[in-house]
């Protein structure tokens, strides 16, 4: 769960936030070297204002600055495509969830057992316990197998409204009228927080969402 001090990634409870976390980190590391080259480019420019000041042309140099950027843009590009599939890939799933958005609220069914489904609300600030979270905790939390993998199928009644658990690496729309689909798997027993990521109205940020990771046996 993030807080009010932490300006890092959260930790990673899935296979797919960790590959994301991964790629954020090669991905800044290529863009500090850029900077860095840049940076000590203009210094040096600014130092000695006649550098290079009868240069007509320079094939190479034309050539050099135009490889380069080709080069970078293909060493980000290809992690980025394998990691697309990665997240859209989805193998025999234990179970198959379906969200449902509503103003202001959430809808959760087991499409793999009957009638199970309930309402998912914020729990208010006059009903909080010591043990709860202020805008994060919900009456009905979904309750879920580790180590197996889920498919959630998300949609919503209303207006567009987005299922974002960060620490598994999972954001999708709820639109009106369409069935989405994601995966995810859970690699360690818990509560992972989220929220609606998409502005749906007055009481947008009242949305929570909260998983709760269990042995599946």
């Amino acid at each position: 769960m993030s807080t009010w001090s932490d300006l890092n990634l959260q930790d990673s409870c899935s296979p797919v936030m960790e590959q994301l976390s991964f790629f954020h980190d090669h991905t800044m590391s290529i863009l500090t070297m850029i900077t860095m080259v840049v940076g000590y480019l203009m210094m040096t420019l600014f130092k000695d204002k006649n550098i290079n000041r009868m240069l007509l042309e320079g094939q190479v140099l034309e050539l050099i600055w135009t490889i380069l950027p080709a080069i970078t843009l293909i060493f980000i590009a290809l992690p980025s495509l394998r990691l697309l599939y990665i997240i859209e890939e989805i193998i025999n799933p234990l179970i198959t969830l379906k969200s449902i958005g509503h103003q202001w609220y959430w809808t959760y069914e087991y499409s793999d057992f009957n009638n199970i489904e309930f309402d998912s609300y914020m729990i208010s600030s006059t009903e909080l316990t010591p043990e709860n979270f202020r805008l994060l905790d919900v009456d009905n939390r979904v309750i879920l197998p580790l180590k197996s993998q889920i498919r959630v199928l998300v949609t919503a009644t209303d207006v567009i409204h987005s299922w974002t658990v960060p620490t598994l690496g999972v954001k999708i729309d709820a639109t009106p009228g369409r069935l989405n689909q994601t995966n995810f798997f859970m690699n360690r027993t818990g509560l992972f927080f989220g929220q609606c990521s998409e502005i749906c109205g007055a009481n947008h940020s009242f949305m929570p969402i909260v998983l709760e990771s269990i042995p599946s046996n």
